[in-house]
């Protein structure tokens, strides 16, 4: 972005709610929604559709879910892969045992799933940190790599390990052409995208951030380390586990484990760290950004609503003290004058209170 608001404008409670205060980003994603909705469904070819916005819709939602919990909260996992698995086996079990549940729910439930799966496996998280969470969730990927491949009753005791999806319908319409899918896929993303980014603004977000940025503060401050860090594995792992089953059933439609496997985590993982951990937009000064100090020429530079204003450090213009040194007049520092301190044995520095 070339622009951003600086600065706390808001008058009332409306504006400081909007998803959008920017008139030219509201303008852009309604514009942006109208031909991805309106437009794009009947000027794709068939190839665009199968080869790339499909998939590309289905994988920003597993990386929107793993931003939640590695660039909003903190913590580290490379157990991704394992955690759309749980999702897409989730989702076949439950349309082959349970033939007449609708679609959404479906999905739904598989998120449940992979929510659950996540929050077993985020409980090291309030011991470890860092590089061990890290190997700690990618033993949760080798885990799950190794269930779906061995317990056979995941794949409804299938041979050869590979499954396949039941077709797809939803309220009695079938949902075959790849314009549906197309539809059905970024329906579901731009919704959960909208729960995400309400989230992040919320208190639970506010929680993940301040655990993010100093676990010790936060709890300080009231904030529950415990809740914060399994609720962001929690709400990521929903939304892991919920691409995984579009993955599944809408891209892949036959697969076997090693559809998911580490491969897919570090994918998801350099995902995020490209696009940006944490999302939230932040605009600052190029010399700020470049480590340039902030005292310049003998001024602070203080931010104010989003202007660079410098101030002196000392004012220009204060009344003589008693017992200030005969050099310091009114509309003049005084100098520091160290040798006139040492030529007095008993003097005693002070400091200027402002």
């Amino acid at each position: 972005m070339i622009y951003r608001e600086t600065g706390q404008f808001k008058t009332t409670y409306a504006s400081d709610q909007q998803l959008f205060p920017i008139l030219q980003d509201r303008a852009f994603v309604i514009g942006f929604l109208a031909f991805a909705f309106g437009v794009m469904p009947f000027i794709a070819s068939e190839y665009m559709f199968r080869a790339i916005l499909v998939p590309f819709l289905i994988l920003s939602l597993a990386a929107l879910g793993l931003n939640i919990l590695v660039g909003y909260c903190g913590q580290v996992s490379l157990g991704t892969g394992g955690f759309m698995a749980v999702g897409a086996y989730a989702a076949y079990n439950l349309a082959v045992r349970m033939p007449d549940l609708n679609l959404l729910v479906i999905f739904l439930l598989a998120g449940a799933c992979a929510t659950l799966v996540g929050v077993l496996f985020g409980i090291p998280s309030l011991r470890i940190k860092g590089f061990y969470l890290a190997v700690a969730t990618l033993a949760a990927q080798f885990f799950i790599d190794w269930l779906f491949a061995r317990v056979k009753w995941f794949t409804n005791d299938a041979p050869s390990g590979s499954v396949s999806a039941p077709p797809l319908a939803m309220f009695g319409y079938p949902i075959e052409s790849p314009a549906q899918k197309y539809l059905f896929v970024l329906a579901i993303v731009v919704a959960f995208a909208l729960i995400a980014r309400n989230l992040v603004r919320g208190a639970i977000g506010r929680s993940w951030m301040a655990t993010r940025d100093m676990d010790v503060a936060a709890e300080v401050i009231g904030i529950r380390p415990l809740a914060a860090k399994l609720t962001a594995f929690a709400v990521s792992s929903f939304f892991v586990g919920i691409a995984g089953a579009l993955w599944a059933f809408v891209y892949l439609g036959s697969w076997e484990p090693l559809a998911f496997d580490v491969n897919r985590s570090f994918q998801l993982l350099f995902m995020v760290i490209i696009g940006g951990l944490g999302s939230a937009a932040r605009s600052e000064p190029a010399s700020h950004r470049h480590g340039h100090p902030a005292f310049h020429g003998g001024h602070l530079a203080h931010r104010s609503h989003g202007l660079w204003r410098p101030h002196r450090v000392l004012p220009d213009r204060r009344a003589p003290r008693p017992g200030a040194p005969v050099g310091h007049r009114q509309g003049k520092a005084a100098p520091m004058a160290f040798p006139a301190l040492k030529s007095q044995p008993h003097c005693t520095t002070t400091r200027r209170m402002e």
